[in-house]
């Protein structure tokens, strides 16, 4: 690589990301004082390929929510939605998402648009309630698509297999209803050759992704998986399909190659390297990554980076040739990922542990997703019964603060890594 400024290079990720998660917010708040139509979707099988096509702006209720929790606001939201009638124990996200729209679009961010299409899978349980709830307050069309899961595990169907082949029709035969649907909503007729050039911007996105987990081999690690990571996620599903979210991954590449080949961390010294199961506690994001940091600790990869982007890790890139065909397989194939990841965490995670020289796992159930944390104390027992790893379990909130408790945390964190201090105590002296 030529030599280069590194003042230009190092970083750049973070402020291009926040300037284009402002722009994007900018949009839709204008899209909302218009009054024009705007599709909301999920994180694990958005169709924004198919949504970009129709130029329907899309909405992300998951990331406005996240954006809450961060922004030390969502406390608001979900008082307001339980007062409401909603129960207190059901999926956070959702809570705030209903305060947001009874507050016509009011957010931190911007003015959320009223959502005229929410296109769901079937990849999360809560995406189907969730998208009612529109239903029942604006009248949305709902569109729902079922991607065939994993039936056994081990056993998962691979392309070229008559069952993945039947999978992938089904999937296909969906996709076609759903551009039938953006068809009579906007009254635009489908271009296939606008559908090429959108999965050409995916195909940057996706192979984009997988180098940068796979550059997080390297030690030091170039980025942390929890705290920069989130910031790459928002990015790769806000602004996928678009030739922002195309340049601003090509340059993000080039800036944690550049990282990788000059040994430089994201952490000036590296103790203990860390994985992440679950979703992060977002209302004290900083201070909650620190409990970890602080003990030289750094996450350099998580199942968060897996199943949230819904399957992209896989790098997966369409076929050009053969749009419609190669987008129903790679939306099986990755959607299906990112239900594996989450429902069979342990197999993930081991598959890291020497990949990435792992000293620890730390699982993170959360009192807001079921669909996510049940099953995690099972498959960590999975995990220790097949490797020899430390782990920490420890649980609070993606959203709510008033079950997130930072001493309780903090002592659950110090006594695991005096647990690793010990344990390579040990191996050093045989």
């Amino acid at each position: 690589m030529e030599a280069h400024d590194t003042t230009k290079i190092i970083g750049r990720g973070h402020e291009q990301g926040s300037l284009l998660f402002k722009n994007w917010f900018d949009g839709l708040s204008g899209v909302a004082e218009r009054s024009e139509a705007s599709a909301y979707v999920f994180v694990m099988g958005s169709f924004v390929e198919i949504l970009r096509c129709f130029d329907l702006p899309v909405v992300f209720p998951e990331i406005n929510s996240l954006q809450m929790a961060v922004r030390h606001v969502a406390h608001d939201y979900l008082n307001e939605a339980e007062d409401f009638g909603f129960s207190p124990d059901i999926c956070g996200y959702v809570k705030a998402d209903v305060a947001v729209q009874l507050r016509g679009g009011e957010h931190p961010a911007g003015r959320i648009p009223t959502p005229t299409l929410a296109v769901l899978t079937n990849a999360c349980n809560t995406y189907i309630k969730w998208a009612e709830i529109w239903e029942r307050l604006h009248g949305t069309r709902v569109f729902t698509l079922d991607v065939p899961g994993t039936r056994e595990v081990g056993a998962t169907s691979r392309p070229g297999s008559s069952d993945f082949e039947t999978d992938r029709r089904y999937v296909e035969g969906q996709i076609r209803e759903l551009i039938g649907a953006c068809e009579e909503i906007t009254g635009k007729a489908f271009d296939i050759d606008r559908l090429r050039q959108v999965l050409s911007d995916c195909n940057t996105v996706s192979s984009s992704w997988k180098r940068i987990i796979d550059l997080n081999r390297s030690r030091p690690a170039v980025f942390n998986a929890l705290t920069d990571g989130t910031v790459f996620l928002g990015v790769a599903n806000g602004l996928r399909g678009t030739p922002e979210a195309a340049g601003y991954f090509s340059d993000l590449v080039e800036e944690l190659e550049y990282k990788a080949e000059n040994g430089i961390g994201t952490r000036t010294e590296e103790d203990y390297r860390l994985t992440f199961v679950g979703v992060p506690c977002y209302p004290i994001f900083r201070r909650f990554n620190e409990l970890f940091t602080d003990w030289g600790g750094v996450f350099v990869n998580s199942t968060y980076l897996w199943f949230a982007s819904g399957g992209t890790n896989l790098g997966f890139e369409y076929d050009l040739e053969h749009p419609l065909e190669s987008l129903a397989e790679g939306v099986l194939l990755s959607v299906r990922d990112a239900m594996d990841s989450m429902f069979q965490s342990d197999r993930v995670i081991g598959s890291m542990i020497e990949e990435f020289s792992i000293d620890g796992v730390v699982y993170h159930p959360i009192k807001s997703c079921r669909t996510v944390s049940t099953g995690l104390a099972d498959s960590r027992r999975a995990l220790l019964a097949a490797h020899d790893v430390p782990t920490l379990f420890i649980e609070s909130d993606m959203m709510d603060k008033r079950v997130v408790s930072e001493a309780q945390l903090k002592n659950r964190a110090d006594a695991f890594f005096e647990g690793l201090a010990a344990r390579r105590l040990r191996e050093a002296a045989g």
